[in-house]
């Protein structure tokens, strides 16, 4: 009775690991993750606005106070660069590898005065810019992301009407771009 019930016991456990893994990984297998949709928006190293019906990637803007841009970048050939100013209510960043792990994130709270000034790189490049660090990078925070590819989500919020026009431009005004030292 004892092997009978360890049996089914682990199979429980066993269908239920599997069923997890087949989860997690099945986003990988159908190209319909994030990473492969933003990829799809044709717009590598610049910041592109959702919309509120969904583009041809599938990607949409669903929240109705929140905009959102997103943007598909590279460190292979050197560290990217995300600014942004301008004076909205709050704006947020999420900064993901190309299998969809959140690397960093950051809002207008936790940036200095308030501006989004941002250098992604690899290691090793993150090494070189410190050895002799640029002038113009004085308040940048620099972060390490290990993967080569990723993609950016810059979102700000609009609570009323009256704030639409201003963080519509924040996001068109708002730049992902090669770093250039």
């Amino acid at each position: 009775m004892r092997s009978v019930l360890f049996a089914v016991l682990v199979g429980l456990i066993g269908a239920a690991l599997l069923h997890i893994v087949i989860v997690l990984t099945l986003p990988q297998f159908t190209g319909r993750d994030a990473y492969t949709r933003v990829l799809g928006l044709l717009e590598m190293d610049s910041f592109f606005p959702l919309t509120m019906e969904p583009g041809p990637t599938g990607l949409d803007n669903n929240d109705p106070f929140l905009r959102t841009a997103v943007c598909s970048f590279s460190v292979a050939e050197g560290p990217a660069r995300f600014l942004a100013r301008g004076a909205v209510p709050f704006w947020s960043l999420s900064i993901f590898d190309s299998g969809s792990n959140e690397v960093f994130s950051m809002n207008d709270q936790t940036a200095v005065n308030g501006n989004l000034d941002l250098v992604v790189a690899t290691p090793i490049q993150l090494v070189e810019l410190r050895k002799s660090p640029p002038e113009a990078l004085a308040q940048t925070i620099m972060i390490e992301m290990k993967d080569e590819e990723g993609y950016a989500v810059l979102r700000a919020l609009a609570p009323l009407d009256s704030f639409e026009e201003q963080v519509r431009s924040f996001l068109t005004e708002s730049r992902c771009e090669p770093f250039q030292r």
